[in-house]
């Protein structure tokens, strides 16, 4: 292991050169990315529609093109899933991502194609450990294990050798041996599709491992580990992996649960590195310890595009290329990549907090936010008004999700918030005037609409019982890998049947 250590080591050290050269030169390096993309997709079904051989510059890309939702590939992604080939992409595609689908019923299917796994989404992982290595030269990273939460995967019925599951599952199953060797648990294991069983095995296995880093969901992974200190009857993850020194999280922000790592894992020395990774993609990377924002990776065979919010409703909105944002702006992320995605919409929020170089947050959701009301609540909004809340009255919470209270009967509208907390806070009302007021402080068109409670009331919280959305994800199937609560829902949908299984759960007089 030491000797693997050092090799690796060496092998890493090369690749900070190169990141160092795209931080410096973006446009140059986006502008090869495009060109490539172009030329080798200009023979496929879609390359000839579109008649990618004569387009020579990316404002003919974007007049030509036009961007697309999952439903406007869909029709080419079925024909892909049933066999066909040479369709978006011209190299033969055997995997498909299968994303939970949180913002509709149906789930998606995103081809990977053996560049996206080994240009993108292996290089996302082997930039993570160099620069993590980077930041912590005295790292002991590699003397133990990484413990990775996956997803699961099947065979696609529908066409011969290929399958479809979490991206997670996916990466996992096609990782090389040498990243075999340094994971755990088994890939039985950790691509079993029963969720509680595979917890239960993965606790298991992983007990006497020596694990020095965790990459997976914020939310399951505390699942994990809860269930580790049930078995072992200790306090601390730290007294179960006393080497521990890393968790890369992904998929949710991780504001959140911060607090609650830190009950879990009671160590100042434990570091967190968030990573943007979809199933479309790997997208960013925290490159500086203790950041709170991403570098964009800009040389993994995916040429990006931005939307400003404001226009994402429009038949034909306005893309900007990367010479063309602002920071503190929030755009929808529009990619081209080399899985086969065209001008796709993959319906995520960014917003640049640095443009020398190129740094990123994830803001939300197109599809996640409240604007019932005009306030226009995005996550973003969401998650520091819950963290404000949480710092004042000492609180630490699981898991949440909000809507829109609409009005009737003369009554006002408001948003109505159901919260599970881990530690409780010292009061629920002050909870919830720190939870508004933040809002307030941080969102003036939330502001105006409650002043003096014209439009909007006081949120109306609830206090969830343990194990409250981990009992409702089970319901609509959909535990385990990057399933995720819905943060914000501008409609009822979620957070009614939430408290209808509630009601339901009550005992009866």
């Amino acid at each position: 292991m030491e000797l693997l250590n050092t090799i690796l080591s060496w092998l890493m050290k090369k690749r900070i050169g190169q990141l160092e050269y795209f931080m410096q030169y973006p446009h140059d390096i986006q502008q090869e990315q495009f060109t490539r993309l172009i030329r080798t997709a200009k023979d496929t079904e879609w390359g000839r529609k579109y008649d990618y051989a004569s387009i020579k510059s990316v404002d003919a890309f974007r007049e030509r093109v036009p961007i697309s939702t999952y439903e406007d590939l869909f029709p080419h992604i079925d024909r892909m899933i049933k066999g066909e080939q040479n369709v978006l992409w011209p190299t033969d595609i055997k995997w498909f991502a299968k994303s939970s689908g949180t913002t509709n019923a149906r789930s998606k299917f995103i081809p990977v194609s053996a560049e996206s796994l080994e240009d993108c989404h292996f290089q996302g992982g082997k930039d993570l450990i160099t620069l993590y290595a980077h930041n912590n030269p005295d790292t002991k990273f590699f003397l133990g294990k990484g413990l990775s939460i996956g997803g699961s995967l099947q065979p696609n019925t529908d066409s011969t050798d290929s399958y479809f599951g979490d991206v997670s599952a996916v990466v996992m199953k096609n990782l090389p041996i040498w990243a075999q060797f340094i994971r755990t648990p088994s890939l039985e294991i950790a691509l079993m599709d029963k969720w509680e069983e595979k917890i239960e095995k993965m606790a298991q296995a992983t007990l006497q491992e020596n694990v020095t880093s965790i990459l997976g969901v914020p939310t399951w992974t505390v699942v994990l580990m809860r269930r580790i200190l049930e078995i072992t009857g200790k306090s601390s993850i730290l007294e179960v992996w006393p080497n521990l020194e890393l968790f890369a999280h992904g998929a949710v922000s991780f504001t959140p649960y911060r607090e609650l790592f830190r009950t879990l894992i009671p160590s100042d020395k434990m570091n967190y590195v968030e990573i943007y990774n979809a199933s479309e993609g790997f997208f960013g990377l925290q490159d500086r310890a203790g950041a709170d924002d991403m570098l964009l990776m800009l040389d993994y065979g995916v040429f990006y595009e931005f939307i400003p919010l404001e226009e994402t409703e429009q038949e034909h909105p306005r893309t900007l290329t990367l010479d063309q944002v602002e920071p503190d702006k929030n755009y929808a992320l529009v990619i081209s990549t080399n899985g086969g995605l065209w001008r796709y919409m993959i319906g995520d929020t960014v917003k640049f907090t640095s443009v020398k170089p190129y740094r990123i947050r994830v803001s939300g959701r197109t599809k996640h936010f409240i604007n019932a009301f005009g306030e226009e609540v995005i996550v973003e909004n969401a998650e520091t008004a819950i963290t404000r809340a949480c710092e004042v009255t000492g609180a630490v919470i699981n898991d949440y999700t909000a809507a829109p209270l609409y009005m009737g009967n003369g009554s006002r509208g408001g948003h109505e918030w159901i919260i599970e907390f881990e530690k409780e806070p010292t009061t629920l009302l002050q909870f919830t005037e720190a939870l508004d007021q933040t809002l307030r402080e941080i969102n003036s068109d939330y502001d105006a609409k409650r002043y003096q409670d014209i439009a909007l009331q006081m949120p109306v919280v609830h206090h969830a019982p343990e194990g409250t959305f981990y009992n409702w994800l089970k319901k609509r199937g959909k535990l385990g890998g990057q399933h995720k609560v819905p943060r914000l829902s501008n409609n009822r949908e979620y957070i009614d049947d939430i408290l209808g299984m509630l009601e339901e759960m009550k005992p009866t007089k």
